[in-house]
């Protein structure tokens, strides 16, 4: 593997052209032989994921008349294991595999109509198995790599990444190296097989039907405890965002105006009823623009007391971050002296003053 300081002398990319439809049961390996004979040891072979799932048969299928949209949401649901962030049919969720990515994977596009994509079972194992087959049917030494296209936190555009990975380190670790100017690094870590999942794309495309491709140059060597990509992981005490919109408590603040904006009274019905979870047996009632538009009252149907109003500062701590979350602009004006009126409040909403929704 190249030191630290020294260049790549030279990487190609090629693609592997001339290879089928996958479905599944066929047979990926000895497709990949054929159409790439001239394999040679040490090329490291980047192959995406969706050609992988589809001949593991790692799919879901959509039944004839159905709304292709409302089966891949369900299909969503069935992969997660946590949602981090959501607005509207959008959600960044963890899937099973520990990947934080929109829609868990789940791919719509490059497949017939009556069917959806679903991330591999085990991108890992895949990749060791197509190693193993390649190595078998041509007698070379490859690594492999197994890539998906991912978005990236705060910024546009989309990338492949890795998602499996086998016969090749996924990260170089430069902690402890000094480099050119005496600084001794402290956390470089590369992400080597997404560079090189990113690099391949270049020549596969998304529109292309190229699903595999060769980079050679690469000086490689085989972990010796070969852990896949599940170093990429960063999961647990690593995770600044385990909670997801967490940082939203402190960032959110009443606003001093807002302008108009659909939706509100179902805006804030939504973020009641995942607020409410915490404390089922206390109700609340909304009244919507009995006085001015973009303005909901709220009710106790109990009289105000400290008890009511502890719970009820707890309800909308929750309910106004919820609202927050998903772009609305809020201010909460509690009525100074409810007496006998089962009015305690007013939120007003909608969005951000100087923003047009």
């Amino acid at each position: 593997m190249p030191h630290v300081g020294e260049p790549t002398p030279g990487l190609t990319i090629t693609p592997v052209t001339g290879l089928p439809e996958f479905r599944p049961g066929d047979d990926l390996a000895g497709a990949v032989a054929s159409a790439a004979p001239w394999l040679a040891d040490g090329d490291v072979v980047v192959v995406t994921s969706k050609v992988v799932s589809k001949v593991e048969g790692n799919l879901v299928a959509v039944p004839a008349g159905a709304d292709r949209e409302a089966v891949r949401q369900r299909a969503i649901d069935a992969e997660t294991v946590r949602v981090v962030a959501r607005r509207g049919p959008l959600k960044i969720v963890e899937t099973r595999h520990g990947w934080v990515v929109a829609a868990a994977g789940i791919d719509a596009s490059n497949t017939a109509g009556d069917t959806l994509v679903l991330l591999p079972e085990d991108a890992d194992a895949s990749a060791r198995r197509l190693r193993a087959a390649l190595q078998e049917l041509l007698g070379v030494t490859v690594a492999v790599v197994v890539s998906d296209t991912f978005g990236r936190t705060w910024r546009d555009g989309l990338t492949d990444v890795a998602v499996g990975s086998a016969g090749i380190p996924a990260l170089l670790d430069h902690r402890g190296d000094v480099d050119a100017h005496g600084n001794r690094l402290e956390t470089t870590q590369v992400a080597l097989v997404d560079e090189l999942a990113a690099a391949a794309d270049l020549v596969k495309g998304k529109l292309a039907g190229v699903p595999v491709a060769v980079v050679r140059g690469l000086a490689v060597t085989p972990p010796e405890d070969d852990a896949g990509t599940r170093p990429l992981v960063r999961l647990g005490p690593g995770d600044l965002f385990a909670l997801g919109t967490r940082d939203l408590v402190p960032a959110r603040s009443p606003a001093a105006a807002v302008v108009p904006r659909p939706g509100a009274l179902e805006a804030v019905a939504a973020a009641f009823r995942v607020a409410v979870a915490a404390l089922p047996e206390f109700p609340v009632v909304f009244s919507y623009g009995s006085e001015e538009d973009d303005v909901v009252d709220v009710h106790l149907t109990d009289a105000s007391t400290p008890a009511t109003a502890l719970a009820l500062g707890a309800l909308l701590g929750a309910a106004l971050v919820q609202l927050h979350a998903e772009g609305w602009a809020t201010r909460w004006e509690p009525v100074g002296s409810p007496g006998g009126s089962s009015l305690v409040g007013r939120i007003r909403l909608g969005a951000p003053a100087g923003q047009s929704r």
